[in-house]
């Protein structure tokens, strides 16, 4: 029996996992490690949700301990299971797991993608914040207006009590409430449920999926709207893949964001409007050079602000959503374009004012700059974000997250709220793929 520890952070790794490893006799899972999300290790896989091979569980450590659990348990074989890192991190990482004396290993689709037995739409991505979220909502109200009923599933976040989050689902705006949600969270359901749509997430995808195909408010498409840069859980009929021109290049050098866009059927290059011309023309290179079969969409992503005047001529703080800031690497976002575009004085640094996790969190991606990531895993994160934007000196503070911040935490400085949509320029737009789509249901 082969001793394996799979490294990942709550999502692909209890996938992969549940796909190919629960119910296997030749291997034996001794531990999960945990990265990129705060406050995620030192739990453990249930053994309701790991099988009768693990009738303890499965303790999940922090990855810094990594080598050391090699060695003290006697590893095999390491299987790399997270998303959104540079292919340079990821052999790093390789080697310290070769050095220790145990294989690395990188699974692939076939093994882990479960077959729907209904039409799947998935959304991927090569990079965090190239867009997927605004892109899966396009879908879905296209979709709608075409009389389809569409469930949406979300790359897991299960970030709480494991055992209750196996299978979530999401109809109304108290679910969030009685999941317990995170700002993360919510910020990926909400506009789901804001537009009367199903969203399910959770633990075990295979459960999930069979209760999306059997949801009480009926189900015609099921939606897959992906996370980070990572490929789908899912065998998709159609396979969307957005890139971002404002990181040319980051399309063939992180993992898995380059397995997303080799198996694309469409390319939706996003943020046009703000990128430049050059950076727009690498990008549509290397989608040529490794996928040429593709069909590339070009699109704006285009943004309103609720109240103009609460930023022109004003010392602005930026809120923008805390994963694309931090691993996602992000330094300009719709909150910096709103401010630019409407006449902010000035982009205040909020470094220097971060309290507590965010405090950790400015010092482990330095990179961030003046801007704010809205970092609310727990009840201490959000009290932090509130504390930190509360001791801020600025005139306003700009909202740039998939959320209203205010209606989860207290915000006392005056305040507007940037949202943003897809909106393709030009032929072909998403509504001739998908009426082609709808074209080949009907066969």
């Amino acid at each position: 029996m082969k001793k394996i520890i799979i490294i990942g952070a709550a999502g692909r790794d209890f996938h992969n996992f549940n796909t190919y490893y629960r119910d296997n006799p030749t291997y034996q899972v001794v531990a999960f490690t945990a990265a990129q999300i705060p406050d995620i290790a030192d739990r453990k896989y249930p053994a309701s949700l790991a099988g009768k091979l693990y009738p303890n569980g499965i303790p999940i450590y922090a990855q810094d301990e990594l080598e050391q659990l090699i060695t003290k348990l006697d590893v095999d074989e390491c299987v790399f299971s997270y998303s959104d890192i540079s292919y340079e991190a990821v052999m790093g990482l390789s080697a310290k797991v070769n050095a220790a004396g145990a294989d690395f290993t990188l699974l692939g689709y076939k093994n882990t993608m479960i077959k729907s037995t209904k039409p799947v739409i998935a959304v991927g991505a090569i990079r965090t914040g190239c867009g997927k979220s605004q892109t899966s909502r396009r879908i879905v109200e296209a979709l709608m207006e075409k009389g389809l009923k569409v469930i949406a599933i979300r790359h897991p976040m299960p970030y709480g009590d494991l055992e209750a989050q196996k299978v979530q689902r999401f109809a109304a705006i108290d679910d969030l409430v009685k999941h317990r949600c995170t700002i993360e969270e919510m910020e990926e359901y909400e506009p789901f449920i804001a537009r009367g749509n199903v969203i399910y997430a959770g633990v075990d995808y295979e459960a999930i999926l069979r209760a999306a195909e059997n949801d009480p408010n009926g189900c015609d498409v099921i939606l897959w709207d992906g996370g980070n840069n990572d490929f789908p859980f899912y065998r998709p009929d159609l396979m969307v893949t957005v890139v971002d021109p404002h990181r040319p290049g980051h399309e063939l050098s992180y993992y898995p964001g380059e397995v997303t866009l080799r198996i694309a059927d469409v390319v939706v290059i996003n943020k046009i409007d703000s990128a430049n011309f050059e950076d727009i023309q690498t990008v549509r290179a290397n989608i040529n050079l490794v996928n040429p079969q593709a069909t590339i969409i070009e699109a704006a992503s285009t943004i309103t602000v609720d109240d103009p005047t609460i930023i022109r001529g004003k010392r602005v703080l930026v809120v923008e959503d805390g994963p694309t800031l931090t691993h996602g690497e992000m330094k300009i976002g719709a909150g910096i374009v709103a401010a630019r575009r409407f006449g902010a004085s000035e982009i205040v640094d909020p470094g220097q004012n971060a309290v507590g996790k965010l405090a950790e969190t400015f010092r482990i991606y330095p990179h961030i700059g003046n801007l704010l990531p809205a970092m609310g895993y727990g009840e201490e994160q959000m009290a932090d974000l509130a504390a930190t934007i509360e001791r801020t000196d600025c005139d306003s503070v700009i909202i740039a997250t998939p959320i209203d911040l205010n209606r989860v935490i207290k915000i006392n400085k005056p305040n507007t709220r940037v949202n943003y949509s897809l909106q393709e320029i030009g032929h072909p737009n998403m509504d001739d793929i998908l009426e082609e789509f709808i074209q080949k249901m009907k066969k």
